[in-house]
């Protein structure tokens, strides 16, 4: 995903490739940029700060969720809306002349119906990034860089040193004994939760790859969740729990997490190496707390 290079005859056209393979075109450089809250938040990471951003169907329409947006400032930040509830007419009157989405693969924008998406797309250009389970973690982190860096921003040399540096120590960390069990969810209600499949989660996945020892929940014919009772989930035996931290998630059942150590997990992590350092020492930190 590269910004291509402009014919000689439109020296201040920009052009982009998405991971959809769409060529996404504008006049000029884009600067005025519209996003997913999830890329918004990858946006400020990298010293690009969005115009304006928006939801997705899990998420109040009348406000942004602060566990999505990572570091970016929300205070005087335009919201446009999430899911069927996202205001057209606002995020137009806004004259944003790039929107950046994520896609969860099949080409679909995440975050707006079909009919919105294809409204926006014959009005705004819009860049997908994909962060679907078919890719790794660095790969989405790289797409969003190509992207960012396409927009103007410098490469950050100290932020990929730092994300180095964290997946060292939680290497290192990961290998020590004893090994603790450890279970990403998301509470579903007093009854039930969701329990994630770390293969479906590019963030979990890194976490395998640097060896943290994560519970693979019973097969169930959901693609990245199984769900299954309270009690089923405490009897996997987890150590530690990645519990969900987006608000739409329901609260942790007291009993659960009287017998279980929890860390915060957000699923939708900004696509940067500033928010994959903090996760990962996140993670590093909830290790070494002992039980």
């Amino acid at each position: 995903m590269e910004a291509e290079s402009a014919p000689e005859s439109a020296a201040t056209a920009w052009e982009f490739t998405d991971d959809r393979g769409h060529l996404v075109v504008a006049p000029r450089r884009p600067t005025r940029l519209a996003a997913y809250i999830q890329a918004g938040a990858a946006l400020w990471d990298h010293g690009l700060r969005p115009a304006g951003i928006f939801g997705s169907s899990h998420d109040d329409p009348a406000a942004a969720d602060p566990a999505k947006a990572g570091e970016l400032p929300l205070a005087g930040l335009a919201y446009y809306g999430a899911g069927a509830a996202l205001d057209l007419d606002a995020l137009f009157a806004a004259e944003p002349d790039l929107l950046i989405a994520v896609t969860y693969g099949g080409g679909q924008t995440y975050g707006v119906t079909p009919e919105a998406a294809k409204h926006l797309e014959e009005h705004i250009p819009v860049v997908a990034v994909d962060v679907s389970q078919g890719r790794t973690l660095g790969q989405v982190r790289e797409s969003f860089a190509r992207l960012a860096h396409a927009l103007g921003a410098a490469p950050d040399g100290a932020a990929e040193a730092e994300l180095t540096a964290a997946e060292q120590r939680l290497r290192l960390c990961a290998a020590a004994d004893p090994r603790p069990r450890v279970l990403a969810l998301s509470p579903a209600d007093a009854d039930s939760v969701h329990l994630a499949r770390p293969h479906a989660w590019p963030d979990l996945s890194a976490l395998t790859a640097l060896g943290v020892p994560l519970v693979a929940p019973p097969e169930s014919p959901g693609a990245n969740w199984a769900t299954v009772s309270w009690s089923e989930a405490a009897a996997l035996a987890p150590d530690l729990a990645l519990v969900d931290v987006r608000a739409h998630a329901a609260a942790l059942p007291a009993d659960f997490a009287a017998t279980v150590r929890t860390a915060p997990w957000n699923p939708e992590l900004p696509p940067s190496p500033q928010a994959h350092t903090r996760f990962l020492d996140t993670i590093t930190a909830a290790l070494q707390t002992p039980a």
